[in-house]
């Protein structure tokens, strides 16, 4: 086996990135990294160690004639290893327009959201990307040079939900010394030169110059944000914890005790600050400068009535109590900015008003919570073929992405959608039950804590029949059976805590 593969397959051990035979999914560009990953899979492959079921690729229609001749490429690649070609071809400058977004940040967005539909398309478990040692270092560089603290200097992780990283553990030499022993051909892309790139200028000024101070320099960055990586895990989840004790939901918004988070440590306290101000951020972005804000009033020895002007809410001193109000962005206020509060609104509580959520679409409550919805086909025997028509697959599907996903039978619905919280007297058939449940008994029996009940969405359709109890359980009338044709994917994603 070459030293690349077993570098490849040891990092895959080491982190537990992939099952054993489990479906994996590689997302290639054509150049070398991915090829180099393409090839090392198959041969993983090939061994048991997985199951390489397809190549993923997206046409972002920026490069003109080049693009579409990478595109042609890869599914040559494909076809040459016999495994499935997914590819999309994506505008990316117009979805940059669209959404507000730099080229690169739209382009960064439609890959991964490709990636996952492509993945679901092939009910693959992983999907591979072909991230090396020096993308790490070259990403530890570059959150340095902005400022990051040890969250952002942990860099490129293993793992994130579906998507791996194999090649973290190998380094950018050792790729190209692979592609070449096996006569591998790769696509080189031209937009990797353009030094108007932040990336490409540290990757072909900074790292050559450092490099000569620190031949090691590589293998340091990638230790230190190793590092950092496992210091800022240790720190979040003692914040957590400490988050419970201090930060409660109450029907006025948020309230910190200030006592208590004055006790902390700066590292902790600076942590709880900012899982605070997420909880009604509503996606804004928290800042240093924001955090700081906060904890000046959580600082003030005099307890006097003290207000600032924070992302989506304003924070006051009262006593020995700091409370957080939700406040949506009004005219004349810049989002995010610090200083004088406006006009308190109050606060919503526990429960909202209903949101209507069209598929394909989206949702953001101020409560911190955002649902998107989309149709994609499904291939009824894909999950095996020991099954009947009639029985349901959505244990395997759960069993495949994560639990912030809910994979429905498209026919079943019936719309338009509705997103909200939970009220009294909830019923709906959580899967493979057989019967109804109140949805206050669900959340009794998984021991979802009071507190945090009205932060669970739940998503119902037009006959107001609940779907999901969102990142909890689907209901049983919405399963995926092998008679499924096409299906409607709702994610969650949570503003309040970060993710």
């Amino acid at each position: 086996m070459d030293v690349l593969v077993a570098r490849i397959r040891r990092t895959v051990r080491r982190f537990s990135l992939i099952p054993a035979g489990a479906r994996v999914l590689a997302a290639v560009s054509g150049g070398a990294d991915s090829m180099a990953l393409l090839h090392a899979l198959r041969e993983l492959s090939d061994a048991g160690d997985c199951s390489l079921v397809g190549l993923a690729h997206l046409n972002h229609v920026l490069r003109g004639d080049a693009a579409d001749e990478d595109e042609a490429f890869c599914r040559a690649a494909a076809a040459g290893l016999n495994v499935a070609f997914e590819c999309e071809r994506i505008d990316v400058r117009a979805l940059a327009a669209e959404r507000g977004l730099s080229i690169e940040a739209a382009g960064h967005a439609a890959r991964y959201e490709f990636l996952e539909r492509a993945a679901l398309r092939l009910q693959a478990v992983r999907v591979a990307l072909g991230h090396t040692r020096d993308d790490q270092a070259e990403t530890f560089l570059l959150r340095l040079l902005r400022g990051a603290g040890p969250r952002g200097l942990a860099g490129i992780h293993p793992q994130n939900g579906l998507f791996v990283r194999p090649m973290l553990g190998c380094s950018r030499r050792q790729v190209r010394q692979f592609v070449r022993s096996r006569g591998i051909a790769f696509r080189e892309d031209a937009s990797n030169l353009d030094l108007a790139i932040p990336r490409n200028r540290v990757r072909h000024d900074l790292v050559p110059h450092l490099l000569r101070v620190s031949p090691g320099l590589i293998r340091v960055l990638d230790r230190e944000a190793t590092i950092a990586r496992e210091d800022a895990h240790f720190l979040d989840m003692a914040a957590r914890a400490a988050c419970a004790l201090i930060v409660r939901d109450s029907g006025h918004g948020v309230s910190i005790d200030a006592d208590r988070l004055r006790a902390e440590p700066p590292a902790i306290a600076r942590r709880v600050g900012a899982l605070a101000l997420a909880r009604l951020s509503a996606g804004r972005f928290i800042g240093f400068e924001h955090v700081d804000a906060l904890l000046d009033l959580v600082r003030a020895e005099d307890g006097r009535r003290r207000e600032r002007h924070l992302p989506g809410q304003t924070a006051q001193r009262d006593g020995s109590l700091v409370r957080l109000m939700s406040r949506p962005a009004g005219r004349g206020h810049r989002t995010g900015a610090v200083g004088a509060a406006p006009e308190k609104i109050p606060w919503p509580g526990t429960n909202s008003s209903p949101f209507s959520l069209s598929i394909p679409g989206r949702v953001v409550s101020p409560l911190g919570w955002a649902v998107s919805a989309e149709r994609a086909p499904w291939p009824g025997d894909g999950a095996g073929g020991n099954v009947s028509p009639d029985e349901p697959v959505s244990d395997v599907i759960e069993g495949v992405f994560p639990r912030s996903w809910a994979v429905l039978d498209g026919a079943a619905i019936a719309g338009p959608l509705l997103a909200r919280t939970w009220t009294a007297g909830d019923r709906f058939r959580p899967l493979g039950l057989g019967g109804t449940k109140k949805v206050q008994d669900f959340f009794v029996d998984r021991k979802v804590p009071r507190e945090r009940r009205g932060e669970v969405p739940v998503v119902t359709d037009a006959e107001n029949r609940i779907m999901w109890l969102a990142g909890h359980a689907i209901a049983e009338d919405f399963r995926v059976t092998r008679a499924t044709s096409d299906v409607v994917i709702l994610k969650l994603r949570y503003w309040r805590n970060g993710t």
